[in-house]
C-alpha cells in the first residue's frame, strides 16, 4: 500500500495502517514504524518500487529565479532570536523550541517560499546510539564539569533534525601563468666558532631558480558541500566531515517522518559564491602541481566553468541542548557517521585543582633538589 502524507504538503506525518498513529522513520532502515503499536510499514521508493530519481538543477535557472514552480514550497518559519535557525511550522503548530540552543520559539503568521530539497541522506544512527556518542564524547574531555556529563544521560531527548546543504556541480578549464622554482646549491666559505677557536669551513648554500611558465587544467567538480545555514559555527560543520554523498537518495517526505527539518538561511547565490572558493582551493592545488618544480608561484589565474548544477538536500544530525546551571549547552552528532562536536565546557574548580596540584608538584621538587634529596 502506497503511503500517503496527511494535512498540509509541508507536514511530515503518515497514518499507520494498523490504529492510525503518527509513523516515525526507523533509521538506518527502509520503513516507517508505528510507536504505538508497533506495526511497520514500508517506504515504496525505498524499497525500489517506483523508486524517484536524484535531480541536478541548472545553476542559472536557480540564481536568475526561473525555477519551475514545483520546485517550490511556501514554508512557515521563523528565524530563532539566539542562534538564528530558520525553524519550520507544520499545522496547527505555533510554539516550539529551538532544537540547536533550546530557545522557545512562537510562530508568526509569515510563510517563506523555499527551493524544495532534491536529496536526503537518511539517518543511519538512532538517538539511543547518538546519546551513547555524546557521552562518551564528553566523558573524554579534561575539565569537564562532571555534573553536565550526568545531566546529559539523564535520558532527555535528542532531537532529530535535517540540516539544509547545497551540492554544486561544475566543468572547468583554468588557464594559469606563473613561475617554476628549482633548487639548486653553491659551496660558499663560511667562518664558524668551534670550542672557542674560529675555523673556515665549506657550507652548501640552497638557492632557487626562478622560470616563468604558461599552462591550462581541467577540473571536474561533483557534489561540492556548503552548508545552507548559520544556526552552527563553521567548527561545528567541520568537525561532523566527511559526509558520505554517496547515500544520498531522491527527497521523499516519508524520511522525514518523525524529525524536524531546518530550512536554508544561506540563498543559492551566495552558497554559490562559497562553493567557488572552495573550488579555486582546489584548482590553486592543481596548477601548483602542473607547474611542478621546489617552489611555485601563481601569478594570474582564468577559471571557466560550464555545465554548472545544483542540489539542495538535507543532511541528518542529532542535536541536544541542556541548560546547566544557568548556562546553555549545544551538542550535535553527525547522524551517518555518529562524529560529536559541541561547545567545550569548563569547569574552574577542576582547573583551579589542577593549577594547585602542579603548584604543589612543582614547589615539592624545588624543596627536594635544595635540601639535596635528589644527590646521592
Amino acid at each position: 500500500m502506497a503511503l500517503a502524507p496527511i494535512g498540509l504538503a509541508s507536514e511530515h506525518h503518515y497514518p499507520c495502517e494498523s490504529c492510525g498513529a503518527d509513523l516515525r522513520f526507523a533509521p538506518g532502515q527502509t520503513r516507517l514504524v508505528c510507536d504505538h503499536c508497533g506495526h511497520v510499514q514500508d517506504i515504496p521508493q525505498a524499497t525500489g518500487q517506483g523508486r524517484a530519481v536524484l535531480v541536478e538543477l541548472p545553476l542559472e535557472d536557480g540564481l536568475r529565479a526561473r525555477l519551475p514552480e514545483e520546485i517550490i514550497d511556501e514554508r512557515r518559519t521563523l528565524s530563532c532570536p539566539n542562534c538564528g535557525a530558520s525553524i519550520e511550522f507544520e499545522g496547527e503548530r505555533h510554539a516550539t523550541e529551538c532544537p540547536y540552543c533550546a530557545t522557545p520559539v512562537v510562530a508568526d503568521t509569515g510563510t517563506r517560499r523555499l527551493i524544495k530539497p532534491q536529496g536526503v541522506v537518511p539517518f543511519e544512527i538512532t538517538e539511543e546510539q547518538a546519546r551513547a556518542a555524546l557521552s562518551r564524547w564528553l566523558r573524554g574531555l579534561w575539565f569537564a564539569p562532571s555534573g553536565l556529563s550526568r545531566y546529559a544521560r539523564k535520558g532527555r531527548r535528542m532531537t532529530g533534525i535535517y540540516a539544509p546543504f547545497w551540492t554544486f556541480d561544475a566543468q572547468s578549464r583554468t588557464a594559469y601563468s606563473g613561475q617554476r622554482g628549482d633548487y639548486y646549491y653553491e659551496t660558499r666559505s663560511v667562518r664558524v666558532n668551534v670550542n672557542g677557536r674560529n675555523e673556515t669551513r665549506r657550507q652548501q648554500v640552497r638557492k632557487v631558480r626562478w622560470h616563468a611558465v604558461r599552462g591550462r587544467v581541467a577540473r571536474a567538480f561533483d557534489d561540492v558541500l556548503v552548508y545552507a545555514a548559520r544556526s552552527l559555527p563553521p567548527t561545528y560543520i567541520d568537525a561532523l566531515r566527511p559526509w558520505d554523498l554517496g547515500a544520498l537518495r531522491a527527497y521523499q517526505p516519508d524520511f522525514l517522518a518523525g524529525f524536524e527539518a531546518e530550512g536554508y538561511t544561506v540563498e543559492l547565490h551566495e552558497g554559490h559564491h562559497l562553493a567557488r572558493a572552495q573550488m579555486m582551493h582546489v584548482i590553486q592545488s592543481d596548477v601548483r602541481r602542473d607547474i611542478g618544480g621546489d617552489e611555485q608561484r601563481i601569478g594570474h589565474l582564468d577559471p571557466e566553468f560550464s555545465a554548472e548544477t545544483f542540489k539542495h538536500v538535507l543532511l541528518p544530525v542529532w542535536t541536544a541542548a541542556y541548560r546547566y546551571r544557568g548556562q546553555s549547552y549545544r551538542f550535535v552528532v553527525n547522524a551517518q557517521t555518529g562524529q560529536v562536536r559541541g561547545d567545550r565546557p569548563w569547569s574552574a574548580w577542576k582547573i583551579g585543582f589542577a593549577v594547585l596540584l602542579a603548584a604543589l608538584v612543582i614547589g615539592v621538587g624545588i624543596y627536594l633538589n635544595e635540601t639535596g634529596a635528589f644527590q646521592r
